[in-house]
């Protein structure tokens, strides 16, 4: 599994909402300076986060963007699912997958399983608070 720059970024930016917000919305060009990241980049993102209640955001003067929980209900997994489409080490493990011929006589598929079983649960374990700490 290579996590991307779009869940690398999304991570960044729900950190930096949560360090930055005292009940107030965020303008995307704050973060964006902030963070070093393309508005444009990140308008991509902050539409899948919104989209999917990761975070409230209003448009228009006085808009930007918000935490809708606090940071140690957002874990880590939840958000690299969303921005990745799978935490799977290998297609074959992936939700959806073509059942693999081979997986009776697979020799690996046993340490594949656990690999998958140790990145989520280790991810879902780890949340947005837990990155805030220094």
């Amino acid at each position: 599994m290579i996590v991307s720059t779009r869940g690398r970024y999304a991570l960044r930016v729900l950190i930096d909402l949560a360090e930055h917000s005292e009940d107030e919305r965020i303008p995307l060009k704050d973060i964006a300076e902030r963070q070093q990241i393309s508005q444009k980049y990140i308008e991509s993102i902050m539409t899948m986060l919104s989209k999917n209640h990761f975070v409230d955001g209003v448009h228009g003067k006085g808009g930007g963007y918000k935490l809708n929980r606090a940071p140690e209900d957002y874990k880590v997994g939840d958000i690299l699912r969303l921005t990745e489409g799978t935490l799977a080490p290998v297609a074959c493990l992936e939700k959806g997958a073509e059942p693999c011929l081979k997986k009776d006589a697979c020799r690996t598929i046993v340490m594949w399983t656990k690999l998958d079983e140790l990145i989520e649960n280790y991810l879902d374990s780890v949340s947005v608070a837990d990155l805030m700490k220094k």
